[in-house]
């Protein structure tokens, strides 16, 4: 299975796509590392953690678990699984596995990019979302009341370590939420991508182990490249916020409980896509492909009472905001994305609403 090399300024490290890659992590270990804190769930760890506890064993290592949820993605946490760590004795040479899914791969960056001014992470992703997003990239942080990922740094892993074997174990709603991500890279990036979701659709739900590995490694694929080019999201990095302006408008007004983040983001693509009909950079015929392969990926959590009103004020909060304009990614075809800013509101709330309405 294909290995990426992600080539940033703070450091050049592997993101590996293997089947069975849980039971040969040791290798990826740095020489030197002093004890190793996993931070991961009950739930991981109980399915899981039989297959790392002996790669590990070489070094002291302490299981440290994070509760399950979006909204558990909060500073106490991270201030909480620091002060163990420090009972645990961890210094500089500590290192940080991130095992788990988004929320674990987020928090548990965060804490390595900050603790003692820093530490080394290992990400291994157990979600399929996690898989093709989060662990991948270096961005770390934590929520507020505000909205999402407000805090945060860019801390990078030195290995992202993707087994797809442990995707068998997920509930098939936290499967789907991680396809929509894949989709987001079809649309952005790939239009072979977004052509293979279309014709295997049914293989990719029924977790096709090769049909699986191949969308896989075509999004961590992407995601490595784009990071590559664009550490900090100065620019090119800015497409991979596809469907995510309007999705964490909608998580954070229904208190992150409603939506997997998956979920939101394909709400996200819905609106960015009737969006961008509207602004005349789409056709018609790419965008009922764009909503076709969406919902074919579904269900999705309903959103018909959501205010729109109030996600448009959400908006303004969103970390993309810069000086008061919105910044939205949207496609001009599949496969093609582009950044448009400071549109005028009226016409963002007309694409919501239609978008709700559509699918109440």
């Amino acid at each position: 299975m294909p290995t990426f090399e992600v080539k940033t300024a703070q450091r050049t490290y592997p993101s590996v796509v293997e089947r069975g890659l849980l039971q040969n992590i040791r290798r990826f270990i740095p020489r030197n590392t002093g004890k190793v804190f996993i931070i991961t769930t009950e739930e991981v760890w109980r399915l899981h953690g039989k297959r790392i506890a002996g790669q590990i064993a070489a070094n002291e290592h302490f299981v440290l678990t994070l509760p399950e949820g979006e909204e558990n993605k909060r500073f106490s946490w991270v201030e909480t699984l620091a002060e163990k760590m420090m009972e645990h004795g961890a210094d500089k040479t500590s290192l940080v596995i991130g095992f788990g899914g988004g929320i674990v791969a987020d928090v548990s960056g965060f804490l390595a990019s900050i603790f003692m001014r820093g530490i080394p992470t290992i990400q291994i992703p157990t979600t399929l979302l996690a898989q093709v997003d989060a662990a991948v990239g270096g961005k770390t942080g934590v929520n507020l009341t505000s909205g999402k990922n407000l805090i945060g740094t860019y801390h990078h892993p030195v290995a992202v370590l993707t087994d797809p074997d442990v995707l068998s174990t997920l509930p098939p709603r936290e499967y789907r939420a991680g396809l929509f991500e894949i989709i987001k890279c079809g649309i952005i990036r790939d239009a072979s991508l977004f052509d293979l979701l279309e014709s295997a659709a049914q293989k990719i739900l029924d977790q096709d182990p090769t049909c699986v590995d191949q969308i896989v490694s075509a999004a961590v694929g992407i995601k490595a490249e784009v990071v590559s080019a664009d550490e900090r999201e100065s620019d090119l990095r800015r497409i991979l916020n596809f469907g995510h302006t309007v999705g964490h408008a909608m998580e954070a007004e229904t208190g992150y409980v409603r939506y997997v983040h998956g979920e939101a983001v394909a709400w996200g693509m819905l609106a960015a896509t009737r969006l961008a009909e509207l602004l005349n950079v789409l056709v018609s015929p790419e965008a009922d492909r764009i909503r076709s392969l969406v919902c074919r990926y579904g269900p999705l959590p309903q959103a018909s009472d959501l205010n729109p009103d109030r996600l448009v004020d959400r908006l303004a909060k969103d970390k993309k905001t810069v000086g008061g304009n919105v910044h939205f990614v949207l496609p001009t075809r599949i496969g093609e994305v582009k950044i448009f800013a400071g549109q005028d509101m009226s016409i963002v709330r007309e694409a919501i609403v239609d978008t709700l309405q559509a699918r109440s």
